[in-house]
This record gives C-alpha cells, sequence and structure tokens, in this order.
C-alpha cells in the first residue's frame, strides 16, 4: 500500500513472535490455580472425567472464564485467544505443567490425546458440545402455557454452583467477613430466541434471581429462570438456599430487597427467627404501594415529614426528598399479639413536571400521590430494624448501587447478556460460567490489586492491567513474559502476581 495520505503501513510478522495483546491476563490464571478454583472445577464438575479422550473439564471451563475476562462474548471469540501466540504459549506451558496434578494425573492427561495437542484452548465446536450436557430435554416436556416454572438442575449444573460455593469459600477465608448482606435481585437478560418467554416488559428474555454478597462484592447464589417467572417466584428457597452457601464462619445475616420481596412468607421467616443458624435476620425490602398504603400515608401530620439527607464533599446535603414513620398494617399480613413487628417508612419527592389542569395525567411508571395540591413520588419501605430512619434508607440503597452494577457488568462487561444456545441449560451453564468470571475479578480487584482498584469496572481493569503488549520468550527451559519499561501498568503487574503469591502462602 503506498503511504499516500495515511502516515504509516500495517505488516503481517511472518513468524510466530511470542507477542500478546493479553499479558495481563495469565495473572488470573494464577489467582485461579492459587485460589483452587481449577481444583474444585476438576472434583466438581465430572462432565468429561468419564471420558478418555479430548478436553477436560478445568480446560473448557477455565477457557471460557478467561474468555469473559478477556471482553469476548460468543463462544466464537475463542478463535481470537487462540490467535494471539504469546497468551497461547502461557496457556500450553500452564496445560503441559498441570500445576497442581500428581503424576498419575499428568499421565492420564497426556493419554487424553493421540496426538499431539497443539491448540492452547479448545475450538467453538466442543464447547457447543460441552454446553449441551448440561441441557436436560425432559424437564421442557414439564412446561405448561401460561405458568412459571423452574428447570430442575442436572447433576453437571449443580457442580457449577459447586464451584462457586468454592471459591466464595476462599475468599472468605482470605478476608474473613463475620456479617453477610444479601442483596436479592432479577434481572432481564434480552434475547431472541425462539423458546425464550417473555418477560414482564414486553420482550423476550430469562430473568435470573441473582443474591449478591455485598461485604465480598461477590454473587454468592444465582438461579437461571425463563423470563415469565415473576422475580418473587419461590424467593424464600432461593434465599433458603444462598444462607445454606455462607461459609461457617459467617454469624449474621441480613437481607435487602426490592418490592418483589415484599411477601409475608419471607418476611415472617426472616423476623421470625426461622433459620436454626442465624435466627431473626434483619430485613429492608421495597413494599407495595397500595390504596390501603396511601390512606395512611395521607394521615401522617406535614410536620412528621423529615428531609432525607446524602453525604457530598463531607457535608450534609438534601436530596429533595423527605421520609416519614407510617402506621400501617396491611390486612393481609394478619394480627396477632405474639406475631413479628414491623416498621413501615414512606418516602416522597415532589414531581419536578405537575399535573397541567385541563391535561390528561400521563400514566407514570412508578406510583404517585397529591399532598396539598402537590403530586410526589411515592415508595415504601418494610422492616423490622430499628435503626433510624436516614440510616435505615441508606441502607437499603446500598442495594441499589451495587447489586443493580452488578448486573450491569453481567450483561455488559462480561458475556452474561449474550445466551449462546436456544437451550435452558446450555445458556444456564453459560451464565454461571460467567459468574464465576465475575467473582474471579471480584477476588483480584480485593485482595490482589491495590486499594483504589476495588470499584473499578471491567474496562478501567482490561484497559489497565489485562490489555498490555507483551513478548513471551523462552530462555534455559523457562518462560518469560517480557513487558516495556515504560508502560506504566508493567510494576502493576509484578506486583499482583507477588500478591497472588503471598495468597497461596498465607493463612
Amino acid at each position: 500500500m503506498a503511504q499516500g495520505v495515511l502516515p504509516f503501513q500495517y505488516e503481517i510478522e511472518k513468524s510466530p513472535s511470542g507477542m500478546t495483546a493479553l499479558a495481563g491476563l495469565p495473572a488470573y490464571l494464577d489467582l485461579a490455580l492459587v485460589s483452587g478454583l481449577t481444583k474444585s472445577i476438576q472434583r466438581r464438575l465430572l462432565v468429561l472425567s468419564a471420558q478418555s479422550q479430548g478436553w477436560t473439564d478445568v480446560q473448557i471451563v477455565m477457557s471460557l472464564i478467561l474468555l469473559n475476562l478477556a471482553g469476548g462474548n460468543c463462544v466464537d471469540d475463542l478463535r481470537v485467544l487462540e490467535g494471539d501466540e504469546g497468551f497461547a504459549r502461557i496457556m500450553r506451558r500452564v496445560e503441559a505443567e498441570s500445576h497442581g496434578l500428581s503424576r498419575k494425573e499428568r499421565r492420564e492427561l497426556e493419554r487424553r490425546w493421540r496426538k499431539e495437542q497443539k491448540r492452547a484452548v479448545p475450538s467453538p465446536s466442543p464447547v457447543f458440545r460441552y454446553l449441551s450436557l448440561f441441557h436436560d430435554p425432559e424437564q421442557d416436556k414439564k412446561r405448561e402455557a401460561g405458568k412459571a416454572f423452574i428447570p430442575d438442575q442436572n447433576e453437571y449444573l449443580q457442580g457449577l454452583h459447586l464451584v462457586n460455593r468454592d471459591l466464595v469459600a476462599f475468599a472468605q477465608a482470605k478476608s474473613p467477613q463475620q456479617t453477610a448482606t444479601l442483596d436479592m435481585d432479577a434481572t432481564l437478560v434480552e434475547t431472541h430466541k425462539k423458546d425464550a418467554l417473555y418477560g414482564y416488559k414486553g420482550f423476550k428474555a430469562y430473568q435470573p434471581l441473582n443474591t449478591y454478597w455485598f461485604e465480598h462484592g461477590m454473587v454468592l447464589h444465582s438461579e437461571f429462570r425463563d423470563g415469565n417467572v415473576p422475580a418473587g417466584h419461590q424467593q424464600i428457597r432461593v434465599f433458603q438456599e444462598s444462607l445454606a452457601c455462607l461459609p461457617e464462619t459467617v454469624s449474621k445475616a441480613y437481607l435487602r430487597s426490592d418490592t418483589a420481596g415484599y411477601q409475608w412468607e419471607l418476611m415472617r421467616f426472616c423476623a421470625e427467627g426461622k433459620d436454626e443458624r442465624f435466627g431473626v435476620i434483619e430485613f429492608a425490602i421495597g413494599s407495595d404501594v397500595t390504596p390501603e398504603f396511601k390512606r395512611a400515608v395521607a394521615q401522617v401530620e406535614a410536620s412528621d415529614w423529615t428531609p432525607l439527607y446524602r453525604e457530598f464533599n463531607k457535608e450534609q446535603v438534601k436530596t429533595g426528598q423527605e421520609w416519614a414513620e407510617v402506621c400501617f398494617v396491611p390486612a393481609g399480613m394478619g394480627s396477632s399479639k405474639k406475631g413479628p413487628e414491623y416498621r413501615y417508612l414512606a418516602i416522597r419527592e415532589v414531581l419536578k413536571e405537575q399535573t397541567l389542569p385541563g391535561i390528561e395525567q400521563v400514566q407514570l411508571p412508578f406510583p404517585t400521590m397529591d399532598f396539598d395540591k402537590t403530586r410526589y413520588k411515592l415508595f415504601g419501605v418494610v422492616t423490622n430494624r430499628t435503626v433510624p430512619g436516614q440510616e435505615l434508607i441508606d441502607w437499603h440503597r446500598e442495594r441499589c448501587g451495587k447489586s443493580e452494577e452488578a448486573h450491569s457488568i453481567m450483561k455488559e462487561d462480561l458475556a452474561g447478556g449474550k445466551l449462546p444456545s436456544g437451550s435452558f441449560g446450555e445458556n444456564a451453564a453459560w451464565w454461571i460460567i460467567m459468574i464465576l468470571s465475575l467473582n474471579l475479578n471480584a477476588i483480584m480487584r480485593r485482595l490482589v490489586l491495590p486499594k483504589e482498584w476495588v470499584g473499578k469496572r471491567m474496562k478501567a481493569i482490561r484497559f489497565g492491567f489485562i490489555n498490555i503488549a507483551g513478548r513471551v520468550i523462552k530462555h534455559a527451559g523457562q518462560l518469560f513474559m517480557r513487558l516495556s519499561g515504560g508502560h506504566p501498568s508493567a510494576n502493576l503487574l509484578i506486583a499482583a502476581r507477588q500478591r497472588i503469591l503471598a495468597l497461596a502462602q498465607a493463612p
């Protein structure tokens, strides 16, 4: 190509150079080894263990985890990882050395291939075949039109959940937390798959229900569901399963949820201490703004409304919202002298655009109520906690800031937003593997990288840590990742590997 208008030219290297654009990605492979993730996959996930040939569970699942972290969003993107010569060299070396395996296990791994294995990661075809093993076609026959149905998980899907449980336990062992604030929330994953069902927003989707452990910034539990399954459907069962996933060193559990959790059974379970391990579980749940609730709010005196504040530059600033305690006992709750007591809080905010005389009111996506000829947005919170109202509302709203941010990361930063198949079980496996990627990255941010990286999104982590140029060279039988000395992230990557090594040695 003539130089012309363009100031430079591209040339393709004719021989393998060992260059990589993902010099930081192998650090996640180190962390997977140190955290016991690879061992857990080998022990818990027995999909291919009975087969004597081909890829192993560890190789396929770890390839998909690394694909998520690198920014790939479909199975075909594995070709990009395979085409990165430097990264492929690292992967082949790790698989050849088979870290953590006994001599017998290494020999068995070598015998899985009749010919010399040259690929670093699986091609798309065996990965699609692998994911298909997580689908149980018999469950499809149990679906009934117009009814919410949650398929039973086969043993392989259950194994993936156990792997995630082990990964969470590692994070707890290295950074113990006595309390677990569990944020439960569902998210819609829009899809155009033929067999997908319509969600409440009017488009085809799946709707996983996730339990987020706030203190660790990790997803403790996730149940993949069809789009037509309401977020609150069987939520108490999912909550109990989430509690069972908590490591033994946790002594106190809390629950936060939106209005999907506004269920008498769930609230009684928490307030009456029906859980044998944790007893009374304090909660804050968004309450339905029913006509009865509005009538109770209308009886609140004007002087009882208190401004809500937020901290800005270490100062308390008014938000334009107000809160008040509401004397409200819903009819559906029933009344008993021995029953638990709940507090109801109302939150109101003046609508910036008031209704104009003679113009029909537009249907708004949130509840409203008129106070002294002024229209307000109106929200409610129910709780069994006794902390001051401002503190309770701030605590409840942390759920919106973090667990919903996690949903954005799952669907936009990682590969949860693009499902690979029309089969429910395959998509469920893809979703849980994405959760493993999210949690492994949470451990990297909180336990390995400097403190200022804790709140960074994947975009920033890829730019400053994963997508670093490097060259893989072999010297004296060892592999070296050579980085540019002038790159600002070179020392960061070296320090990160030292911290990963320290995690392996620390109690």
